[in-house]
């Protein structure tokens, strides 16, 4: 959630001038616009506030990956409300992180069963300093936990469509869940992958940045000629791109681990760039790179010892 900060206006005037100046209005939160894109049979990609959420629709109940924020519930409701009157039943969290569990509270009051995998409930019982800015979330809420707990492959069955739930080793957080909608050939990433941004592995939430490489490997055995891969942030592409990028991946932890064994320091790694000539086309954040690289330095360093 964006945080609102009121600016102070300091006035070199009279006592009496200050005292009629009006006070600065709360900036207002940006209006959020959640919409629905069908990705393939009864399976639909919803984009709002937070990582790409899932839905999948028919009469026996409405299936959901991931929440995004707490605050556009009843707009992503809404949504789903427009494609299919049918209850909502179950919800899978793909991985921890508040822009995909921040509305599971509210989905569980409304009578959602919330899936997950134990290490998930676990950091929404115990959180962590989020990535990036440092942040504990708060405790989550009893309605907010996973109470369907999953370590294996497990499969759903609704509405005439196959769902494959697959854990992944740790990777971006240890707690990461693939999500295959079988029929419809549509494969949920969470935030293992994103199209848009070199991997990304939270430390703090037990990611892995060799991990993510060997979770790359495995969305790619899920993955098919004609899938839609969603991921948790960026457009929805095909096969043939999460190859690019595990193949990007593994060309720059080579790099790295080659540099390594040159007896090359951190900085030296880091000012030859390993990344330079993959930047323009996976684009995204910048600091995405640069925790990309260390954090191959700090894990292949590891192995080294």
């Amino acid at each position: 959630m964006k945080k609102a900060y009121l600016s102070l206006l300091v006035l070199f005037a009279t006592p009496l001038a200050q005292a009629q100046q009006p006070a600065a209005a709360p900036q207002q939160q940006q209006e959020v616009v959640v919409t629905a894109t069908k990705l393939g049979g009864n399976v639909y990609g919803i984009d709002g506030q937070g990582g790409r959420m899932a839905a999948l629709v028919g009469p026996e109940g409405v299936f959901i990956v991931d929440a995004q924020s707490a605050r556009v519930t009843d707009k992503i409701v809404a949504e789903i409300r427009k494609v299919s009157p049918a209850p909502l039943k179950l919800l899978v969290n793909t991985h921890v992180h508040t822009d995909h569990t921040g509305g599971n509270e509210n989905f569980g009051k409304l009578g959602v069963t919330i899936i997950g995998r134990p290490n998930l409930r676990a950091q929404l019982l115990n959180p962590r300093p989020a990535p990036g800015n440092g942040q504990v979330p708060p405790v989550a809420p009893p309605a907010a936990l996973p109470v369907v707990l999953f370590d294996a492959a497990t499969t759903v069955h609704l509405n005439g469509e196959t769902v494959q739930l697959v854990p992944l080793v740790p990777a971006h957080t240890d707690g990461d869940t693939a999500v295959k909608f079988e029929r419809a050939d549509v494969l949920m990433t969470g935030d293992v992958y994103r199209s848009a941004g070199f991997p990304a592995a939270a430390i703090t939430n037990g990611g892995s940045v060799l991990g993510t490489i060997a979770a790359l490997d495995r969305l790619i055995e899920l993955a098919g000629p004609n899938t839609k891969v969603v991921p948790g942030h960026g457009p929805v592409v095909d096969r043939a791109a999460l190859v690019f990028h595990r193949d990007m991946a593994v060309t720059v932890r080579d790099r790295v681990a080659q540099a390594l064994r040159d007896g090359k320091s951190p900085d030296e790694i880091r000012a030859a760039k390993p990344t330079a000539d993959f930047e323009q086309r996976v684009g995204g954040p910048a600091n995405f790179i640069a925790q990309f690289v260390d954090g191959l330095i700090t894990e292949l360093s590891a192995q080294r010892r």
